[in-house]
């Protein structure tokens, strides 16, 4: 029997719309939740923002749940299985080229070069490194590692991304509070960065997802940090970085194709 990743298996095509309803919900619930929790903590969100692990404990609901499912989600590949090294060094090597675009088109308009030495931060810049990999395999482990397998037992990779990329830019519930420019610009990048993670991580299997999505995710939010200024909330630093990851999607998009046998 197929279960829509192009693999036998000995379970059915599950029914998704209570898991992903589940893990949606708690998800954001949960990413308020803690937000309001960091506010009374010494840790600092320059470090590690507590809203990370939303998604984690979206998938501790799911497997409280259907235990079994969520094993098979986590721990399948979507497609045809291969060694994961070539494009995970790819994917990789993707986030400092989108940071790099978007930061010589901010030089190139602006005339200037926004960088910050690691040892400016107020915390030790390994710290921040470490924190930031915890966090961004927090969020990972639920957008890439169960949600997206999840939308693939019904959908291709690029519409599955899509979809992912659209919920987790909506969870960042703040951001849709800055003017519609920023905003749209900013689900543009979530989406864009979801298609390039969705097109990287189809075959491999689910602890290759997680630490190449994490490490994906890391560089892209240290890049950022350091040569970025698009938290301060304005526009065109973060229309430069949405472009970015745009054009990056559009070459990964481009570059896989669908395996024999896959959901389409």
């Amino acid at each position: 029997m197929s279960n829509g990743y192009g693999q036998a298996s000995a379970i059915p095509r599950p029914r998704i719309g209570a898991k992903a309803a589940v893990f949606v919900g708690v998800a954001f619930v949960a990413a308020g939740a803690l937000g309001a929790v960091q506010t009374g903590t010494p840790v600092p969100a320059e470090v590690l923002q507590l809203t990370q692990f939303g998604p984690a404990l979206g998938v501790a609901a799911v497997a409280l749940l259907w235990p079994r499912a969520t094993r098979h989600l986590l721990g399948t590949t979507l497609s045809t299985p291969e060694r994961p090294r070539g494009r995970g060094v790819l994917l990789l090597a993707t986030a400092p080229l989108i940071v790099a675009l978007c930061a010589l088109s901010y030089a190139l308009l602006t005339g200037g070069v926004r960088s910050l030495r690691p040892d400016a931060p107020d915390n030790p810049f390994a710290v921040i490194v470490v924190a930031q990999f915890i966090g961004a395999c927090g969020e990972e482990i639920g957008w890439r590692c169960l949600f997206q397998p999840l939308l693939r037992t019904r959908c291709g990779p690029l519409a599955s991304s899509v979809v992912v990329g659209l919920v987790w830019g909506v969870w960042h519930v703040p951001v849709l509070a800055q003017i519609p420019a920023y905003a749209a610009a900013f689900l543009l990048a979530t989406v864009s960065l979801s298609v390039v993670l969705g097109s990287a991580l189809e075959r491999m299997r689910g602890g290759s997802r997680l630490l190449f999505a994490g490490g994906f995710h890391t560089l892209i939010n240290l890049g950022l940090l350091l040569f970025m200024d698009e938290e301060s909330g304005a526009v065109l630093p973060m229309v430069l970085f949405s472009l970015a990851c745009l054009a990056a999607a559009a070459v990964w998009a481009l570059g896989t194709k669908p395996p024999a046998g896959s959901v389409r």
